[in-house]
């Protein structure tokens, strides 16, 4: 690997303020340094070279099993690697089975986030597209279990979905009209809930953004109905059809050629700020062309409210070819750091490349 050149080391500086509780908190800061090229082994296609970097079109969620780390990739179908840590992943990635791929009609399904359960099952949530015409989506949020981390995997069904009618049919977005997907999902330290970080593009501007769900841990294994949207300060709208109430409103509506707004949130918990850190996209147009990487903060996934202004971390010409799909990768093997948790320092990957380390600096009292 060679050592990369970036235009700049970047630093951003933000409040841990204006929280839902009104208490102003000291500042906080994260330092963005050049690194040593590493890329995930991600999708590699057909008879390509299969030690060529391979392509990423969603988070690409990790977990430890023993001593093994494992992580997986998607570009409409996922893949998955493993190796004694992040920079011994094997290659090529192999390609995971669904109990109910024969007959499936309903479109791609990626891979977003995954949970390791103390009693050995894999959980994951996946991305889902089913076909609309003229070739565009309204994506929707399921959820699948496996016994053998992650190799074959039994669909449990889809969890979350965008109420009916709300697609805006003469939308000029190039991929959606509508729906909720490109997300993230956690389960807090208690073991009482899993958080669902969701990118929500109904036809009402008010619910496009960034919205909150949650269902109780001990529902993983019987999720259909089980989980509930955060809509007007409350967790009572249905995961299935529900309204949301965004915890970052799009700017300037998804459906229109100058949209702006935030999507495709990924989150860790960060042991060294004893906080939750989420990165987030930007697009600027119809297109999705991304206009950076934001960062932000909050101590309590329960407190929907709790996040901090979104900072941007990265321009999107520190990027290459403007890509998206931020990630936070902790390096720790001795601590079986993931996509979920990471110290002091880790790593910041975009599209499955990383060309920076990351470095958390807590806040300075005064």
């Amino acid at each position: 690997m060679n050592v990369m050149t970036v235009k700049s080391v970047l630093m951003a500086v933000f409040a841990m303020a204006g929280l839902s509780d009104g208490v102003v908190r000291p500042q906080c800061s994260v330092t963005i340094r050049p690194a040593t090229r590493i890329q995930f082994p991600a999708v590699v296609h057909g008879t390509m070279d299969p030690n060529a970097p391979g392509d990423v079109d969603c988070s690409s969620p990790a977990h430890w099993d023993g001593d093994t780390m494992y992580m997986f990739y998607s570009t409409g179908h996922p893949f998955r690697s493993s190796g004694s840590d992040l920079l011994h992943l094997s290659r090529p990635s192999k390609r995971v089975v669904f109990d109910n791929e024969a007959g499936w009609t309903m479109g791609g399904r990626w891979i977003e986030s995954t949970y390791k359960a103390r009693d050995g099952r894999l959980y994951m949530w996946y991305h889902n597209e089913p076909p609309l015409s003229p070739n565009r989506t309204a994506p929707r949020i399921g959820t699948m279990v496996s016994e053998d981390n992650g190799l074959n995997w039994r669909d449990l069904g889809i969890v979350l979905e965008a109420p009916q009618n709300s697609n805006n049919l003469r939308s000029v977005n190039k991929y959606f009209v509508g729906g909720n997907g490109d997300f993230a999902v956690v389960a807090d330290g208690r073991q009482e809930y899993f958080y669902f970080f969701i990118s929500t593009y109904h036809k009402d501007k008010a619910e496009q953004g960034i919205s909150v769900a949650r269902m109780r841990y001990g529902d993983v294994n019987r999720p259909k109905g089980k989980v509930f949207k955060w809509y007007r300060g409350r967790w009572s709208e249905p995961g299935i059809g529900g309204h949301v109430t965004t915890i970052f409103p799009a700017a300037v509506d998804w459906h229109r050629a100058d949209v702006d707004a935030f999507w495709g949130p990924s989150i860790h918990w960060n042991t060294y700020l004893q906080a939750w850190v989420m990165l987030l996209n930007r697009a600027k147009d119809k297109n999705w062309a991304q206009e950076g990487i934001y960062i932000s903060f909050n101590h309590e996934l329960s407190d929907p409210e709790g996040w901090t202004k979104p900072r941007k971390i990265l321009d999107a010409g520190e990027l290459e070819k403007s890509k998206w799909y931020p990630q936070i990768i902790g390096t720790g093997a001795g601590t079986r750091e993931t996509d979920k948790i990471a110290g002091r320092t880790a790593r910041l990957f975009v599209a499955g490349l990383s060309k920076w380390e990351i470095q958390f600096l807590k806040p300075t009292s005064r």
